[in-house]
């Protein structure tokens, strides 16, 4: 992998196609791609015995039939779960995938992606390690070099200094008076925030520091259509079939 600039698209689905389908699963990444999305975010968490799977909360209950902390259940239980009820009944059967295969999905669907490193608590250096391994070693070369971003400053640590070619993005929700520091600290290219906090002089502030701005979570038109006037460089989505590059 090199450092050549990345070419992210204005919409990215998030999770996949979070509203569409069961989100941070193989078929929202499918979902997203069938609704023109070019890019697609998702969330890597490690399972007890350190596989990196594609999962947002700290713990199962919301997305699965599973209960208790991700980090205390070994693959093997996690692969057995059910993921896509909760979501609707036509999704019966989703499991949760592995990075590994996400990564595979990428390739055959012709998607980029933002790989957003979401450790359990405390798991920060670890999850981080292991999604780069994963990057660096099976990243096929037919897909664009992903974003690495992360709310963790150690996991974005460990990403600057294992895979520092590639392009890293602090995530923040407001962003904090010292965000300029700490994106320099971690030597990221970018910078992710919240929609709810996003201002027209927060956006010029990260443009005159010659950064993009990227935001979270964008699903009404009219207003990634405002964000788009106001310089942001790409908005997450849930609804790729509603916000259009």
């Amino acid at each position: 992998m090199t450092g050549t600039p990345v070419d992210v698209p204005f919409v990215i689905g998030h999770r996949g196609a979070a509203g569409l389908a069961p989100e941070n699963t193989l078929i929202s990444l499918r979902r997203a791609r069938l609704e023109g999305a070019k890019w697609v975010e998702f969330d890597v968490m490690l399972s007890a015995d350190g596989v990196p799977i594609l999962f947002h909360d700290d713990t199962l209950e919301r997305t699965t039939s599973g209960r208790g902390p991700v980090a205390e259940q070994p693959f093997e239980h996690i692969r057995k779960l059910e993921a896509g009820v909760w979501f609707g009944a036509s999704y019966a059967g989703t499991r949760v995938p592995t990075f590994a295969e996400a990564i595979q999905t990428l390739a055959t669907e012709g998607l980029g992606a933002n790989v957003e490193i979401k450790p359990y608590p405390g798991l920060g250096r670890e999850t981080a390690a292991a999604a780069c391994r994963l990057i660096a070693d099976a990243w096929p070369s037919i897909v664009p070099v992903p974003v690495i971003s992360s709310f963790d400053p150690l996991a974005m640590a460990v990403a600057r200094d294992m895979l520092p070619a590639l392009e890293r993005a602090m995530l923040f929700g407001k962003l904090p008076k010292n965000w300029k520091d700490v994106v320099a600290e971690l030597d990221c290219r970018a910078v992710h925030a919240s929609n709810r906090h996003v201002t027209p002089a927060m956006v010029e502030a990260v443009g005159a520091a010659g950064l993009p701005l990227r935001i979270y979570t964008v699903n009404d038109p009219a207003r990634a259509e405002t964000l788009r006037k106001w310089g942001v460089s790409s908005v997450f989505t849930d609804r790729p079939d509603l916000i259009k590059d």
